[in-house]
Parts: C-alpha cells; structure tokens; sequence
C-alpha cells in the first residue's frame, strides 16, 4: 500500500537531515542575528564556499556589498515584527556574490521560524542560481529591442 496524505507510515529519524543535504537547492540557515549555522552541498556549489569557511559567518559573505544597507534594513524589520512580505512563498530574485567574486543571479524563497515564544529564531533560505537563465532572458530582450529598431514595429 502506498502512504497517501494524512495517513500512518514510519518515516526515517534522520529524514529532515537527508533532505537538507541531499537538496539540490542550496539551503542555508541564519540564526536571528544573520549568522549562518547551515549550509549544505548544494550551498557550497552555488557560492563557491566551502561549509568550513561559511559557517558562523554573516550573510555579507554572499550579498553584495552595495546591496547591504537595504538587505540589513529589511532583515532588521522583519526580526521586530516577525513578518516579511515574502511570507507566502513569493521567490526573491537577487544578485549576489559568488567565492571567485563574480556576481550571480539568484531567486529564493524564505521561511521565519519561531520559537515557542514567538520570537524568530531562524530564518532558512532556499536558493536556486537562475544566473544562465537571467543572462538568456536578457540577451532576448536585447535581440528583441534591436529586431524593433531595425523593422520599425513594437510589440
């Protein structure tokens, strides 16, 4: 029989744990004071840096630095009300900064996670490197623009 939703089945202790590992999105998690405490395979594929070198560390690590301002703004607003407009799922699309230095394109989504009390204690983020994609998509615009130029027409 195969388990469907709501019913009983013995499911693995270490379960959480493979699938954070074994992601092939990179997953990382802060604590509330933006210092990494999680980083797995796939994290260290998509930025580049290794887990000994990313944990314990602040997020500055991957965020770009003219970006830094507006992101601590936002993370700091989040941390007083518990809220972000992104709590339903919503991906963010962002550029951030790769170990070789170069900048990458990234799309996430985010989860605020409470303890008993209410209070966050943890903010993990789920992160895909859209950068071939953004670059593709740019590219057709660009051929698009030069296309209308060259024929007069708009779309």
């Amino acid at each position: 029989m195969i388990p469907t939703r709501g019913s009983i089945a013995a499911l693995p202790h270490d379960l959480p744990v493979r699938i954070l590992d074994g992601s092939p999105d990179a997953i990382l998690i802060c604590d509330s004071a933006g210092m990494v405490r999680y980083w797995n395979g796939a994290s260290e594929r998509v930025f580049g840096f290794p887990v000994t070198e990313a944990l314990g560390v602040s997020m500055n690590l991957i965020i770009p630095e003219r970006l830094r301002a507006r992101h601590w703004a936002g993370w700091e607003a989040a941390m007083r009300t518990g809220t972000t407009r992104y709590d339903e799922g919503q991906l963010l699309a962002v550029p951030a900064l790769h170990k070789d230095g170069r900048q990458i394109s990234i799309e996430f989504s985010i989860q605020l996670v409470k303890d008993a009390g209410g209070q966050i204690r943890w903010v993990v983020a789920i992160i895909r490197d859209v950068t071939k994609r953004f670059s593709r998509e740019k590219d057709m615009r660009a051929q698009l623009k030069a296309f209308e130029a060259t024929t007069g027409s708009t779309h």
